[in-house]
C-alpha cells in the first residue's frame, strides 16, 4: 500500500551528520547495486564528504524525512577545475516532484561558486529516468565507458547465504549512522 503523497513544503539543506542514516538507507533501496556495483556507498564513504570544503552535498528534507539526497565534489580523477556529481537518491514517494532537478542543480551551482569548470557524472547504461534528468539539467554524454568483470570464483551458493551477507553488512553501517546521530 502506497504512502500517502507528502503535503508540506521541501526545504533544501546541507548533507549533516544527523542524515547520514536516512541517506545510506535511501541511497540502498533505490540503487540496485547488483547492476553497477560501485552504486553502493558505505558510511565511511559518505560521512567523508562532510569534511570537504566548498560542499556540494545537499538533503531535500520533508520535516524530518529525507527525500532526497546529492553527493558533490570538487574533482574529478585528476582535475581539480571539474565537478563530480557522485550520487543522488529521491524516494519513491516525492519522485515526479522536481526534487531531483532541484538537487542537481544547486548542486551544479555550489561547485560552480567553488571554482569547477564543469560537472561530471555517470549513469548507467539501463537507468533511462536519470539519463534523462541529467538532460534535462544541461548535461550531454561525452563518453561511454563499459565496466568489464571476471568472475574469479564460482558463483554463490543458492541458499541465499551472500544476500544474507550483504543485508548484515547494510545493516550494520545503518546501525552505525544511527549511532552517530
Amino acid at each position: 500500500m502506497a504512502a500517502d503523497p507528502p503535503t508540506s513544503e521541501l526545504a533544501l539543506r546541507p548533507l549533516g551528520f544527523e542524515h547520514l542514516a536516512a541517506v545510506l538507507d535511501l541511497g540502498h533501496r533505490v540503487y540496485d547495486t547488483d547492476a553497477m556495483p560501485y552504486t553502493g556507498w558505505s558510511l565511511t564513504a559518505v560521512a567523508g564528504h562532510l569534511d570537504a570544503p566548498n560542499s556540494a552535498c545537499l538533503v531535500t528534507l520533508d520535516g524530518d524525512r529525507v527525500a532526497g539526497f546529492v553527493l558533490g565534489s570538487l574533482s574529478f580523477e585528476q582535475r581539480a577545475d571539474w565537478g563530480y556529481l557522485e550520487w543522488i537518491a529521491v524516494d519513491p514517494d516525492y519522485q515526479g516532484r522536481k526534487v531531483a532537478s532541484r538537487l542537481v542543480q544547486e548542486c551544479c551551482a555550489r561547485l560552480a561558486e567553488a571554482g569547477a569548470v564543469c560537472v561530471v557524472t555517470d549513469v548507467e547504461r539501463r537507468n533511462t529516468a536519470s539519463a534523462e534528468l541529467m538532460r534535462r539539467n544541461g548535461f550531454t554524454e561525452r563518453a561511454t565507458v563499459s565496466l568489464f568483470v571476471r568472475p574469479l570464483a564460482e558463483p554463490a551458493p543458492a541458499d541465499g547465504a551472500t544476500a544474507r551477507d550483504t543485508a548484515a553488512s547494510r545493516r550494520h553501517f545503518t546501525r552505525a549512522a544511527e549511532r552517530i546521530r
